[in-house]
């Protein structure tokens, strides 16, 4: 489908993690493994993991708990614990703004482990970035449609005519029709906050174009302990140039991301999935099922994490 629209570079994303210094392959491979503890097979690298997960069990037993009470304990469950201190943990901290263990372990359920040497972040056979940025596919996807921004929808005047079976929306240029409504915003916001407020993540980003070619010599590069500010740097030519092009080009721009608590005002970007939001956005999916013919959808509708992939398939398996 998309393909139809803009054509993709060979990206793949693999990122690489930043510790005290050190750097490290993700998601965990073999690689990591080897820049971790120096081993050279699979075995070597599963004893290990296994070895320090068992040390986890013991400890959680002698407290008398059978099952992980927060998420440092699922992590050290799932992964060991040097992974989860040098690769995990401050990662984590930062991008939440709260302490490992303080979050519930559900947030993270299970962790790739592969026991092969391959940096390739996802599975998916097909990979990559639409040449030219994500700008050019969005501007394909809405060829032939009425686009309006800044406008505040929540604050549009609507009602439902029965007769036509139409929601009637009142645009500043006159009155519209529409059979279905889509809604993609905070769904606490589109209920007027009347059940309390959803928390959320944002993000600031700190800029720089820098006078050299190559900055990082990667995309991504997580800043994994917790005394470095900014969670990661995007080096952003390395998403669209690769080999020696990179040189082609003298400048190159990077980007910190630091991840903070939203308040009004800020561009809302993660969900907090942790047991209070999770039992308020319950509350507020039930007002949402009360709304015929308007479709939530989306990380802030649905207060759900989605990687482009999953929604791009859902929205294609939608009946509208």
């Amino acid at each position: 489908m998309v393909n139809s629209i803009v054509e993709f570079n060979r990206y793949t994303n693999s990122p690489v993690a930043s510790y005290k210094g050190k750097l490290y392959n993700l998601p965990f491979n073999m690689n990591t493994f080897y820049q971790m503890w120096g081993v050279t097979t699979p075995q070597q690298a599963q004893q290990i993991i296994e070895e320090q997960r068992e040390e986890t069990v013991q400890m959680m037993r002698s407290q008398g708990v059978l099952q992980p009470r927060n998420l440092e304990e699922q992590a050290l469950m799932l992964i060991g614990r040097d992974i989860y201190e040098r690769l995990i943990k401050g990662y984590t901290e930062k991008q939440w703004g709260r302490k490992c263990t303080l979050l519930p372990p559900f947030i993270i359920r299970r962790l790739p482990v592969r026991m092969v040497f391959d940096n390739n972040y996802f599975n998916d056979a097909y990979q990559g970035i639409p040449i030219g940025g994500y700008n050019k596919l969005i501007d394909g996807l809405l060829e032939g449609a009425d686009v309006r921004t800044g406008i505040d929808f929540l604050q549009l005047p609507r009602t439902w005519d029965e007769k036509r079976k139409a929601f009637r929306v009142a645009m500043p240029e006159g009155e519209i029709l529409c059979s279905k409504i889509v809604f993609s915003g905070m769904i606490d916001e589109f209920f007027h906050f009347s059940l309390g407020h959803l928390e959320y993540r944002t993000v600031r980003f700190e800029q720089q174009t820098l006078d050299m070619p190559n900055f990082q010599g990667n995309a991504v590069v997580n800043y994994t302990d917790v005394e470095v500010p900014y969670t990661r740097i995007i080096e952003h030519k390395h998403f669209e140039c690769f080999g020696q092009r990179v040189y082609e080009l003298p400048k190159t721009v990077v980007s910190r991301e630091y991840s903070m608590e939203w308040k009004p005002g800020m561009e809302p970007y993660y969900p907090v999935n942790d047991e209070r939001n999770s039992a308020l956005y319950q509350q507020y999916l039930a007002l949402a099922k009360q709304q015929p013919n308007i479709i939530f959808g989306g990380r802030l509708a649905e207060y759900k994490y989605y990687d482009m992939a999953p929604i791009l398939e859902k929205v294609m398996e939608m009946e509208i």
